[in-house]
């Protein structure tokens, strides 16, 4: 799992081709997380809040690309 915050100036820099595959690939990870939670597997429970801030500012970035 990538335990990692994505920072809005490295997102705005990726192309809209890049944030969508970024993007599913958080959800996958995202998927995976709650899975495991679900089976008592997880241990870092803070990496579903971390993963859907980060789908989240994906999401922002690709809409700012879509108005701008």
């Amino acid at each position: 799992a990538t335990a990692k915050q994505f920072s809005v100036q490295d997102l705005a820099k990726k192309s809209a081709k890049q944030l969508v595959a970024l993007r599913n690939e958080l959800r996958k990870e995202l998927f995976e997380s709650k899975l495991s939670l679900s089976l008592r597997k997880l241990n870092q429970t803070h990496l579903i809040k971390l993963a859907r801030r980060n789908i989240a500012r994906v999401n922002t970035a690709l809409k700012e690309k879509s108005v701008a």
